[in-house]
């Protein structure tokens, strides 16, 4: 019963670690990566359609982007969706595929990225104490309708605490390596 809550917990950290990766890898750091792009919507075909299933995205050189649509007509739509993003790229066609350079960030703009990075980070690490809070919740109901003892519930209190800890240390180590990546010039 007490190693299910903690199952669950762990599971919990686990994705909000997960979250803040996929989340940091959209922040522009001067280094071109395909998942920069992963939260355009093209409108095509009448209708609002992510850019990853419009076209293919891969990386040339540590500094450009190749767009490749699957379909040569929706070119265009992809051009202006991503004018229209706020990553302030601009993209160039041939045609058949969009380029898009990345230029290096100035000084002032790694700075606001640097504090993007600390604002979600320190999210994550508010999600992890509410999970742990939902865990002690939990156990403390368990030692009240008598399912564990009060000493379990204060070792298992313990473990969660270890394990909040740790989860909390590995955020703050993801963010110190996204905040690195953004500040190499």
């Amino acid at each position: 019963m007490v190693e299910e809550v903690y199952s669950k917990t762990q599971d919990k950290m686990q994705k909000s670690i997960q979250a803040l990766n996929r989340e940091l890898d959209t922040i522009r750091t001067g280094r071109a990566n395909p998942a920069l792009l992963d939260g355009i919507q093209v409108e095509a075909y009448g209708a609002t359609t992510p850019l990853t299933q419009l076209a293919s995205i891969s990386t040339p050189d540590p500094r450009s982007l190749l767009v490749q649509p699957w379909d040569r007509q929706t070119i265009g739509d992809i051009q202006k969706a991503i004018q229209k993003s706020d990553l302030g790229l601009n993209p160039m066609s041939d045609g058949v595929a969009i380029r898009l350079i990345i230029p290096d960030p100035t000084e002032e703009r790694r700075r606001e990225m640097v504090k993007l990075v600390k604002k979600r980070v320190e999210d994550v690490k508010v999600a992890i104490r509410n999970v742990r809070r939902d865990a002690v919740e939990d156990l403390r109901k368990m030692e009240k309708d008598k399912e564990i003892s009060q000493d379990e519930d204060r070792r298992a209190q313990d473990k969660l605490q270890k394990l909040t800890d740790s989860f909390i240390e590995k955020a703050s180590q993801v963010g110190q390596a996204k905040e690195k990546e953004i500040m190499e010039v």
